[in-house]
């Protein structure tokens, strides 16, 4: 049987090309030229289009941590070429690419340590709700774009007011999007992502048996840390628009909510036999 030249595509194959784009684009700021934008994006393409096939061809479940991060990252990879195009003249991409590199770097230490990425089998459970199962993690997986989208606008939006505090003169620094437009961008990440996970979480719920209910797991870290995550946009949600919390304050929140986001999805499924691949 003839094996296609796109089954030998490997995470180093898109992590490469995520790599190098960030590279350019960190040179850009330094060295400004339209050069190193145009070869930025060329790879920043490439790397995504890489990654598309990857996920198609091997296909890894969301239940495996792995996949999971790699589908979250694969989701950020278009937001950044999105933003990229879209805001051309804006500092998009040093803020997008890390995170994205830093998801697929996660992803391949996982898979690499995990007994050679052995398959995890889901339970009779998902086989006998495929649609129920389905729609839990493509809420889930909803929710931590909408966290990932809130991390990155926070990052900026902190960036962007030492500017404004310091007096940095505009000319002298690569141009970011306004305060007032960051702050709205982490706010509908917020407002987008609480209903998702609370939806999310009420699915799983409902398709967990009795059999699950031992202590052990739900007291593992990813019940735990998806219930804090669901605690922590709680309170969010109820600072943003119950007080007057500073709006840097929000913004450091958002940023240890997305830590604690990458708690949960680097976790085991405690009801996933396999789980820990």
């Amino acid at each position: 049987m003839t094996v296609s030249p796109l089954q030998g595509i490997t995470h180093a194959c898109f992590g490469l090309s995520y790599l190098l784009a960030f590279a350019l684009e960190t040179a850009r700021l330094f060295w400004p030229a339209a050069g190193w934008r145009v070869a930025a994006l060329a790879l920043g393409t490439a790397g995504a289009f890489a990654h598309t096939v990857y996920l198609t061809v091997n296909q890894p479940t969301p239940a495996a941590p792995y996949g999971s991060l790699l589908y979250l990252a694969w989701v950020l990879a278009l937001f950044y070429l999105y933003g990229t195009v879209t805001y051309a003249r804006q500092a998009w991409a040093v803020f997008v690419l890390p995170v994205v590199i830093g998801l697929v770097g996660l992803s391949l230490a996982l898979i690499t340590t995990a007994d050679n990425a052995a398959p995890v089998s889901l339970p009779a459970w998902l086989h006998g709700d495929r649609f129920w199962g389905a729609a839990h993690g493509l809420l889930l997986l909803g929710a931590a774009i909408g966290i990932s989208v809130g991390f990155v606008a926070s990052v900026m939006y902190l960036v962007q007011a030492r500017r404004v505090r310091n007096k940095v003169n505009p000319a002298a620094v690569v141009p970011m999007l306004n305060l007032e437009r960051l702050e709205e961008m982490a706010r509908h990440a917020v407002n987008w992502s609480f209903p998702l996970l609370t939806a999310g979480l009420l699915v799983g719920t409902l398709l967990l048996r009795t059999d699950h209910a031992a202590p052990e797991n739900w007291l593992s870290v990813k019940v735990l840390s998806t219930a804090g995550l669901w605690v922590v946009f709680g309170v969010l949600l109820y600072l943003r628009y119950a007080t007057n919390v500073p709006a840097r304050r929000l913004a450091a929140l958002q940023i240890a909510a997305f830590g604690l986001l990458l708690v949960a999805l680097a976790a085991s499924h405690p009801f996933v036999a396999g789980g820990d691949r």
